[in-house]
């Protein structure tokens, strides 16, 4: 078969660095195990960031850029998945290293799939896309670390973005008491009614602080890095922890040892790229229970493959909230 695919197709020729909409066939697909007729995909910052060649996100020429999708399976070898069956995929860097999403056929390593949740459609499996499956993975590492709602206020950072709005969101349905840093303050009522008790400026967390300060958050989830996470570890209570999601604010941690040390501190990782598949089943099978459809339509717009240039653009200039999901079969 040799059909017409429309596909977001990145090159890089003599340091030109373009982006197109254009027209494959599928033996220009890659040659992995498993063929998916891609029904939804969606717009992420690193995606932005790979369409604008603002970041240097993209490994190898061409790229179909697209960390996310959601699709059925046409074609595997693969004894786990047959015509017919909803998959997802998200990290394993595709849409940097392999061909992505962003486009109506992908061609992808069954490894890297899991099956779509009979509970959530494809395309809100989009409006959850990677930033609710990275909170959802950041909410179950403080379950097992022994959090509680009962155990006090849990501080999400970023709260405006993607992973820290989901955390907010999923925290408040599971009954915690959150508080929301956040440097868009005017965007209180909003984060409010994601499920935030607090909110808290940003600039409390972002300079330089003590090595321990008043003990105050049962646990927090932060997606900001640098100063932001020090002072967090900082400020948690005897035995509270942190899990660490992102670098907004940088990669470097100025921290000391003493929270660690003087009130078990607990600091966890968390890695949503190379998750093992339980890991990925588990946390989208969460989802699928505790994300209402309605929270979901507020939070998404949806567009077709045809904006998605524009749409990344506006993306990088701060022009869009929300999630960004893509219709590629639209």
């Amino acid at each position: 078969m040799n059909n017409p695919i429309k596909a977001i197709v990145i090159n890089k020729e003599d340091n030109n660095y373009s982006a197109s909409l254009s027209q494959l066939n599928e033996n220009d697909l890659p040659d992995e195990n498993t063929t998916i007729n891609v029904l939804y995909s969606t717009l992420n910052y690193k995606d932005g960031l790979a369409i604008t060649g603002k970041g240097p996100v993209v490994r190898t020429f061409p790229m179909v850029p697209g960390i996310d999708l959601v699709g059925t399976v046409t074609t595997s070898t693969s004894d786990e998945f047959k015509n017919g069956d909803h998959v997802i995929l998200n990290g394993f860097g595709v849409g940097e290293k392999h061909w992505g999403g962003l486009a109506q056929k992908a061609a992808l390593n069954s490894d890297w799939l899991i099956p779509l949740p009979a509970a959530i459609s494809p395309k809100q499996a989009m409006q959850i896309g990677t930033a609710g499956y990275t909170a959802m993975l950041s909410v179950i590492a403080l379950e097992k670390q022994g959090v509680k709602p009962d155990d006090g206020e849990i501080l999400v950072t970023g709260a405006n973005g993607g992973v820290g709005s989901f955390a907010i969101y999923l925290l408040s349905q599971l009954g915690y008491n959150v508080t929301a840093a956040t440097g868009r303050v005017d965007q209180s009522e909003y984060l409010k009614e994601l499920g935030a008790s607090q909110i808290i400026n940003r600039d409390e967390l972002s300079n330089p602080g003590k090595p321990l300060q008043k003990e105050r958050f049962a646990a927090a989830i932060d997606s900001v890095g640098s100063h932001t996470l020090a002072n967090i570890c900082a400020s948690l209570k005897y035995g509270g922890v942190v899990t660490a999601c992102g670098l907004a604010q940088g990669m470097d941690l100025p921290a000391s040892v003493a929270p660690f040390i003087l009130r078990g501190v607990s600091l966890i990782g968390i890695d949503s790229v190379m998750r093992p598949k339980t890991d990925r089943i588990e946390a989208w099978e969460r989802l699928a229970t505790l994300v209402k459809a309605d929270y979901l339509d507020k939070i998404s717009t949806e567009i077709t493959l045809e904006q998605v240039i524009e749409s990344a653009e506006q993306l990088m200039e701060g022009k869009i909230r929300g999630r960004v999901v893509v219709n590629c079969q639209g």
